[in-house]
């Protein structure tokens, strides 16, 4: 294959894809090539056991906290411990997550996933057997350090795909994570205390003495599932397929090794290109513009999350909708159910449709419609009007939630073909997980801040905060149109 001759018409940079497409007919479209089902559905026990975990303590965690000797049974304190518990695992998982994804780049994603598996597995079966309030952040701190996995199953989901089938593999592991989200707080709800609820079954001290270990033993043994298929069955995929050759065609021109990726001249040979690269190197247009899009869209999405049970808990002359705890959960989980099925019907289908930046500007701009929503409830309840209205108000609420979800599966494509090379791909989705973790440690504590602050002061009625939050999407919208209209490899010159 001959290389294409760049002139003054047509100057590469960091978007134009190494190698040269073959002309295709403008009407033809590439077949698509069968997806690798079988190991992509091991992945996703990893996602779902992880999303198990995740989702299985929230039932119980308030009440957990509650029962510590360090808080006495104050209600009062409950919201400062869980916050620093909270907290201390995602600054665990900011400070891990991308040595986890480096190191796959070098051993292998194989070994790096099992290792993750079994420190998670151990990190909940310690949560259900802490007893006082620093036991219980240091398992969550372990639970932290070892979330490198997920950064991995996406790593791994890019290189078992290509660009035909890309949309429907990233549409997937979001529908096992809406599965666990289903089954977690169920798991969570019904089998913690199990001694009050089935006394005959679980009249042996320890569960008294351990009332909340019944569900993380349950939780754990979706891990270890998980860990036995993935090491009989999963695929080592870093080396799977021959490397690309990434060259650019500039004829007798010589870089520095060092100054590989900030020269235009750059000249990668086959067996380069088979090699982690530094992290300066690593650090490219594609690589820092996908990977501040990834933390914005992070931060809105922790914050929604955060504060859809926050409003909808609070008092309605507060501006909440004074729903109780079964009827958020319901709720939640009707999410859940419905996340799942959106990304598993649509996704793929919206981005072969309208692209795949149209597709993200369309999920982000969906999240100014869940933070508009929240008056609109209020007012609802507080006018004393029928039901059926604030119910469809909830149920747009949720539907924008789902499709905002589609945010994830079109930056996680970004992330995959903003990687220089292949041997590097480990390493951007780990700085990309190291972003989200920071914002879902910072981002809803300071929102959940911003919200206290508009009702005490009464800023624009206490709702100053959505105002503030609508401001932020908006600054996303701008930022979203320094990405291509595709993914960086597949971009053309328009």
């Amino acid at each position: 294959m001959s290389l294409r001759r760049f002139d003054d018409d047509h100057v590469p940079d960091e978007e134009t894809p190494f190698l040269p497409d073959q002309e295709v007919p403008p009407d033809s479209k590439p077949s698509r090539t069968p997806l690798p089902i079988v190991q992509i559905s091991i992945l996703l026990t990893a996602w779902l056991a992880e999303s198990i975990i995740s989702n299985s303590i929230s039932p119980y965690l308030n009440q957990l906290v509650r029962e510590l000797p360090d808080v006495g049974g104050d209600a009062r304190k409950v919201g400062y411990y869980t916050g620093i518990i909270v907290s201390l695992r995602y600054a665990a998982e900011a400070a891990t997550s991308f040595q986890w994804n480096r190191l796959s780049d070098h051993v292998g994603r194989k070994p790096v996933l099992l290792s993750c598996l079994v420190g998670t597995t151990l990190s909940i079966l310690l949560f259900g057997l802490s007893r006082s309030f620093w036991a219980l952040a240091l398992s969550r701190c372990l639970h932290g350090a070892v979330m490198g996995h997920i950064g991995v199953v996406k790593s791994m989901t890019a290189e078992l795909t290509d660009e035909t089938n890309a949309a429907r593999g990233f549409s997937m592991p979001p529908v096992a994570w809406s599965l666990g989200y289903v089954i977690g707080p169920l798991i969570g709800g019904i089998l913690s205390r199990p001694q009050d609820r089935w006394p005959h079954i679980f009249s042996h001290p320890f569960w008294a003495d351990y009332p909340y270990f019944l569900p993380c033993l349950v939780a754990a043994a979706f891990a270890c599932l998980s860990l036995v298929i993935t090491r009989l069955y999963l695929e080592e995929t870093l080396n799977s397929r021959p490397s690309e050759e990434l060259q650019l065609a500039r004829p007798n021109s010589s870089v520095p090794q060092g100054d590989a990726c900030d020269s235009p001249d750059l000249a990668m040979t086959s067996s380069e290109s088979n090699k982690p690269l530094p992290l300066r190197s690593v650090l490219t247009k594609p690589v820092v513009v996908t990977t501040a899009n990834y933390a914005m869209l992070a931060l809105l999405y922790s914050v929604a999350g955060s504060y859809i049970p926050l409003v909808w808990s609070t008092p309605v002359e507060y501006g909440g909708l004074n729903l109780n705890p079964a009827s958020i959960g319901l709720w939640l989980s009707v999410y859940g159910g419905m996340g799942g099925f959106f990304q598993l019907v649509f996704f793929s289908h919206f981005v072969s449709r309208f692209g795949l930046r149209r597709v993200f500007v369309f999920s982000i701009a969906s999240c100014a419609v869940i933070y508009a929503l929240f008056p609109f409830e209020n007012l609802a309840v507080a006018g004393g009007g029928p039901n059926f209205v604030v119910w469809l108000l909830i149920i747009l609420q949720v539907s924008s939630l789902c499709i905002f979800d589609m945010g994830y599966g079109a930056m996680n494509m970004y992330v995959s073909s903003a990687a220089p090379n292949r041997r590097s791909l480990g390493t951007v989705n780990g700085l990309s997980h190291v972003a989200n973790s920071v914002v879902s440690a910072v981002g809803p504590a300071a929102a959940d801040w911003l919200f206290a602050f508009s009702l005490t002061h009464n800023i624009l009625g206490g709702k100053f905060a959505y105002i503030v939050l609508l401001g932020v999407v908006c600054g996303e919208l701008g930022l979203s149109t320094q990405l291509p209209k595709n993914t960086w490899a597949r971009r053309r010159e328009e």
